[in-house]
């Protein structure tokens, strides 16, 4: 069983929430999202494990148990061409758990017209394999966000 904890502190909205299809509709695995503090932040490790996958809006880590868990930093971020965010961690890093891995402000992604809602998604899972889900509230950076056998 892994649980992955949120890497950011804002609220939980469930995916169903996100605005963008391909989130929203678990098209890339089941999950939630948080509505990130409007503050200069670091997005950190969900879960222990190796980075695979790093870009500037997003990135994978995957655990021991070969489970990956993709943070989005905001919708269509992508377009921003990486700016606004710092990278602190690189792929192929072993990081823990709340280890730091981009750093971003969520405000200034509002301001240049894009959503900072951020996807924290299970990928490859399947939806019933998540317990626990996160889906309204509050959470801490660390916080639990969902369970996964």
């Amino acid at each position: 069983m892994t649980t992955v904890t949120s890497p950011l502190a804002g609220h939980a909205i469930g995916l169903a929430a996100v605005p963008d299809p391909v989130f929203s509709g678990a098209m890339v695995g089941p999950g939630t999202a948080i509505d990130p503090v409007r503050e200069p932040t670091e997005a950190v490790a969900p879960v222990d494990g190796i980075v695979v996958s790093l870009h500037p809006h997003a990135f994978v880590v995957v655990d021991a148990e070969g489970h990956g868990v993709l943070t989005h930093l905001g919708i269509d971020t992508v377009q921003l061409n990486g700016e606004g965010f710092e990278l602190l961690a690189s792929k192929g890093d072993t990081v823990k758990r709340g280890d730091p891995v981009v750093r971003w402000n969520p405000a200034t992604v509002e301001q240049a017209g894009k959503s900072p809602i951020s996807p924290v998604v299970a990928l490859e899972a399947a939806a019933d394999a998540l317990t626990d889900v996160a889906d309204d509230g509050d959470v801490a950076a660390g916080g639990a966000l969902f369970s996964w056998a």
